[in-house]
């Protein structure tokens, strides 16, 4: 790969470094799986390990898919000035920093056991194939969310060396949650995706989408609630599933006139989301 300084630029901007918030939104149910794994702060290696692989698999995770789109983000109004629409990083060279991504995070998993090291090989197969499903089906958000929660299983591996049961209730209910927000993304682009033969859950809802993504969302905080009564959490958990609530209804609430924008705002708000139910996970095991 060409390593000039603008070169170098290009591929920060392929990687989303400017934009951390899907790194951000990736985090969270990864740290929410350490903490309740280790009942506590986890060993601060697998805790690198984690964090380091969040930050790397997001970053190919937006290689691909910048790959996947390359003839159709040049004639979308959001992702015109991406680096592959506009010719300034080549086919060739992004799948090279996809490669070298998945690999580097390939090689912080082989520091963990092996039961983790086998499901990091879901982890890069779902990341590699999400970006081409709005082809082929209207749930490519169900694909992301299901790769964006295979964190979990993986924190619980790395951590206990086994998945019991409540992985798999964190896991459903991340996997909503993804499948919500990510849906409030789709609206920003309905227009030119429907244009562009694209399909996604925002075209699939069409002027149910508000009603939908509401449910959702709250399949997602009845899926938490049941992780907090599963664990025997106390006060600290659940004032961060009311504060949660909170910053949800108020997300459904600025997109009723379903604005791009304030899809947009309240899709970036689910940062927060993530942020106080973490919050709350962490405080329970230290004060709880």
């Amino acid at each position: 790969m060409n390593l000039n300084k603008d070169k170098c630029h290009q591929y920060a901007l392929l990687m989303r470094l400017d934009k951390p918030i899907g790194t951000f939104l990736l985090l969270w149910p990864t740290l929410w799986a350490l903490w309740i794994a280790a009942e506590g702060l986890p060993p601060l290696w697998i805790l690198l390990v984690f964090c380091l692989g969040v930050f790397l698999m997001r970053s190919a995770g937006c290689v691909i898919n910048d790959f996947a789109d390359r003839d159709f983000d040049a004639h979308v109004e959001r992702t015109r000035e991406r680096p592959l629409a506009q010719n300034k990083v080549t086919s060739r060279e992004a799948l090279g920093l996809f490669v070298l991504l998945v690999l580097i995070a390939f090689g912080l998993a082989l520091t963990l056991n092996w039961f983790a090291v086998s499901l990091s090989f879901v982890a890069i197969g779902l990341a590699a194939t999400y970006p081409f499903m709005k082809r082929y089906t209207y749930f490519p958000q169900v694909i992301l969310g299901a790769a964006f929660a295979w964190s979990i299983p993986m924190a619980f591996a790395a951590i206990q060396n086994e998945l019991p049961l409540i992985v798999w209730v964190i896991y459903t209910s991340t996997l909503l949650w993804v499948l919500a927000y990510d849906t409030l993304y789709g609206m920003v682009d309905r227009k030119d995706d429907m244009r562009l033969g694209l399909k996604s859950t925002a075209i699939l809802f069409g002027e149910m989408d508000l009603v939908m993504v509401g449910s959702i969302q709250a399949l997602f905080l009845i899926g938490m609630h049941l992780v907090g009564e599963q664990l025997e959490f106390g006060i600290y958990y659940y004032a961060s599933w009311v504060i949660a609530a909170i910053l949800i209804a108020i997300q459904m609430w600025r997109c009723r006139t379903r604005d791009g924008q304030e899809c947009f705002n309240a899709f970036l708000n689910n940062n927060y989301v993530g942020l106080v139910f973490f919050l709350g996970i962490v405080l329970h095991y230290q004060f709880g």
